[in-house]
């Protein structure tokens, strides 16, 4: 069994087949998947979605690239639809400074502001970084995102900057990039962090791991996901795979 900490089900590319496939993956070990938002009308999706399948939980939020036109309302949307029994997390939400699809002022305002309503709800976070780490983490320290716990969602950076972000209560969220011939800090993180830090996600439709990069991704990736991580730590896959679940669940209270 595993759990994919982060989809996107929502997306268009799942139209054809989203209900045959979500079936599927649960028959063949997808323990539990929860689907991150994008924008309001994810949020809403991920929720729906979530009252059809039991093994599927849902993140509300605004991502980065979609806060240009956010207003109050959205935030007031965001905070009912939080108290629904299967939204587990606000997010994704965070900072994205390499395609700047948003304002970068906007996008530190909506990202404060939904990072604060967590704080209330106390919920954890699901966070985007691009771009973006430092001003991420002193974000993060200064309104103390970790209090409740999350994830810093398709990590990134180095070594060191996990190690912050483990410290101010964070896991590390290790996708299918960790297989890509040129990912190593990814692979020096995915060695290094405490397993009980680390969780599995997927992201798809987008960023499948070899041997299936530039497919479309989907949940059962999470196998290779998990195979290089035991390869990288000379560990049985079982126990990346148990460990991982067992941090989804505790992290996420699923």
């Amino acid at each position: 069994m595993y759990t994919d900490t982060h989809a996107h089900y929502d997306d268009a590319r799942f139209n054809d087949d989203r209900d045959s496939l979500l079936l599927t993956l649960h028959e063949n070990g997808a323990d539990k998947i929860i689907n991150a938002a994008s924008d309001m009308e994810a949020s809403r999706f991920g929720i729906k979605l979530s009252e059809k399948y039991p093994f599927i939980y849902a993140a509300v939020g605004v991502h980065p690239h979609e806060v240009q036109n956010m207003t109050e309302s959205d935030v007031n949307e965001i905070k009912k639809l939080a108290s629904h029994k299967k939204v587990v997390a606000i997010g994704e939400i965070g900072l994205d400074f390499y395609y700047e699809n948003s304002d970068r002022d906007k996008q530190r305002i909506w990202f404060v502001s939904q990072l604060k309503l967590a704080l209330e709800l106390k919920k954890p976070v699901i966070i985007h970084s691009r771009n973006a780490t430092a001003e991420i983490y002193e974000t993060l320290r200064n309104y103390d995102g970790g209090a409740n716990g999350g994830v810093i969602h398709c990590f990134s950076s180095g070594i060191e900057m996990a190690e912050k972000f483990i410290a101010l209560g964070f896991h590390i969220g290790i996708g299918g990039v960790v297989t890509f011939k040129n990912a190593k800090k990814l692979v020096e993180v995915a060695e290094k962090i405490p397993l009980d830090k680390m969780l599995l996600e997927t992201d798809c439709p987008y960023l499948s791991p070899e041997p299936n990069r530039g497919k479309r991704n989907e949940s059962s990736n999470i196998k290779y996901i998990a195979e290089k991580i035991a390869q990288i730590r000379g560990i049985p896959v079982s126990e990346v795979l148990n460990v991982t679940n067992c941090n989804s669940v505790d992290l996420f209270a699923m």
